[in-house]
C-alpha cells in the first residue's frame, strides 16, 4: 500500500475509534510561516483579558516573559516537525502552542525545547518549560507527577512491523516475540496485558525505535497511532497493521499542583474548540491525510486523570 494511504488509513482508524482527534532533547522556535493558512489561524485567535490573565500567577509570569516555554518535538510530522527552509515549526501541536502564546503574550512566541518521554516530567517540575505539548497520554499514575490540561486530543496504540514482515495483524501475534517500543510509554503495558509473553525492548525516541525495528531488534513497534502514521510518511520500510487496540487521550501537561494555570489553559482550549480553531489546526495537519470534516474534540475534564 502507498505510504499516504497507509497514513490516511491509519488516521481514518483513530476517527473511526471515536477519537475526537511519546516521544520524543535541542530547541526550535515556533514561529508561524507568514501568508500560510496557520497565520490565518493565528490572526484570528484570542487573546486573554487581563482579568483573565490575574486569576493566574504562572500565565502571568509567561506573559511578562513574552515567550511560552514548550516541552515538545521538532521531528514528528503531522504533530510537531521543524521546517527545514524556514526554521518555523509545524503540525497540530506546534499550532495549539502558537494558539497558546498568543492567547498569553499577545503574540504566537512559542520556542520548543524538544523533550521525550523520559525528560519531560523533570523538564516540567524544574520549570524549564511551561507546558509539554507532546502526544502526552493522560493517565492517574502520570497525573501523580503533572498535572494535565484536556484532553485535547485521543489517539490509540497500533502495530507498525517492517514491510517484508508478514503473519502479524493483531496484539495476539505478539505473543513470545520481541517488540520495540518507546521508554516510559503507555506502549509497554498495552504489549504486556494483550500479549504477556512478548519481550519488551524499549529506546528514548521514535526514531530510535525506527532504527531498533529496522536492525531486527524486534519484529513489531508498538506506539501511539498517530506517531506511527507519522513515521510512515518518512519511512517506506514500515507499514500499519490491524488496528487501534486502546484509546488513548492526550493532555497538556502543567507543572503538578498549580489548578489556577490547569484552569486558564482549559479555558483556553474551550474557546479555539467552540471558535473552530481547534478545527482549522486539525484540518491544516492531520487532516491534510484524512478527507471529510474535522472530528469533534474531546471533551475537557472527561478522562481519570484530566
Amino acid at each position: 500500500m502507498p505510504r499516504t494511504l497507509v497514513a490516511r488509513a491509519a488516521i481514518g482508524a483513530i476517527v473511526l475509534l471515536g477519537a475526537s482527534l511519546s516521544a520524543c532533547g535541542s530547541s526550535g522556535q515556533s514561529t508561524p510561516a507568514p501568508g500560510g493558512s496557520t497565520q490565518n489561524l493565528l490572526d484570528r485567535a484570542p487573546v486573554a483579558s487581563d482579568a483573565e490573565l490575574a486569576q493566574s500567577p504562572t500565565a502571568t509570569a509567561i506573559k511578562t516573559r513574552g515567550l511560552l516555554a514548550v516541552g515538545g518535538s521538532l521531528d514528528a510530522p503531522l504533530l510537531s516537525q521543524q521546517n527545514p527552509v524556514t526554521g518555523g515549526v509545524e503540525g497540530f501541536d506546534a499550532t495549539l502552542g502558537k494558539l497558546l502564546a498568543k492567547y498569553i503574550t499577545g503574540q504566537p512566541s512559542a520556542k520548543i525545547t524538544e523533550s521525550s518521554s523520559v525528560t519531560r516530567e523533570p523538564l516540567l517540575a524544574n520549570g524549564t518549560v511551561d507546558v509539554v505539548l507532546q502526544t502526552y497520554t493522560i493517565s492517574p499514575e502520570r497525573a501523580k507527577k503533572v498535572s494535565f490540561a484536556g484532553p485535547y486530543l485521543v489517539s490509540g496504540q497500533a502495530i507498525a512491523t517492517l514491510k517484508e514482515t508478514t503473519g502479524i495483524s493483531e496484539p495476539a501475534d505478539l505473543a513470545g516475540k520481541k517488540v520495540v517500543a518507546g521508554a516510559n510509554t503507555p506502549a509497554i503495558a498495552a504489549v504486556k496485558e494483550k500479549a504477556p509473553t512478548a519481550d519488551v525492548v524499549t529506546f528514548d525516541t521514535d526514531p530510535e525505535c525506527v532504527l531498533g525495528l529496522e536492525q531486527g531488534r524486534g519484529v513489531a513497534y508498538v506506539q501511539d497511532l498517530t506517531l506511527l502514521a507519522a513515521q510512515s510518511q518518512l519511512n517506506k520500510k514500515i507499514k500499519i497493521v490491524g488496528q487501534p487496540f486502546t484509546s488513548d487521550p492526550y493532555g497538556i501537561g502543567l507543572k503538578l499542583g498549580d489548578d489556577t494555570f490547569k484552569k486558564f489553559v482549559n479555558d483556553w482550549l474551550k474557546k479555539i474548540q467552540d471558535a473552530g480553531l481547534w478545527q482549522e489546526a486539525w484540518k491544516a495537519s492531520l487532516g491534510t491525510v484524512v478527507e471529510g470534516a474535522a472530528p469533534a474534540p474531546p471533551a475537557i475534564g472527561s478522562v481519570p486523570g484530566s
